[in-house]
């Protein structure tokens, strides 16, 4: 089992800058790939950023650029940071931490909501 708690969201204007950070805990050697999906209202989840045990990163391309994802590990924990920068309105949408330990095999977080304001 894999425990996942974000924080970080809130409302901030266009332009501006948020980290959101998601903590891993239980089992976090089984914990593969770490990432940040988002769902705005009416539209599909996607991808925003995911990064794998040795570092290595992927991007959505409305993000690339713009947006840095990283993680620190502690005795008990990991943890995923997704930096923000130069948001837009369009980035408004609850933003959601996934751990994937297996092809079948996956834990969601409960959600933060980013708000960008125009």
């Amino acid at each position: 089992q894999v425990q996942l708690v974000e924080s970080g969201g809130g409302l901030v204007q266009a332009g501006g800058s948020l980290r959101l950070s998601c903590a891993a805990s239980g089992n976090i050697f089984s914990i593969n790939v770490m990432g940040w999906y988002r769902q705005a209202p009416r539209k599909q989840r996607e991808l925003v950023a995911s990064i794998t045990s040795i570092g290595s990163t992927i991007y959505g391309d409305s993000v690339k650029g713009r947006f840095t994802i990283s993680r620190g590990n502690a005795k008990n924990t990991v943890t995923v940071y997704l930096q923000m920068n130069s948001l837009k309105p369009e980035d408004t949408a609850v933003y959601y931490c996934k751990a994937v330990v297996s092809a079948t095999l996956a834990y969601w977080g409960q959600g933060t909501q980013v708000t960008v304001s125009s």
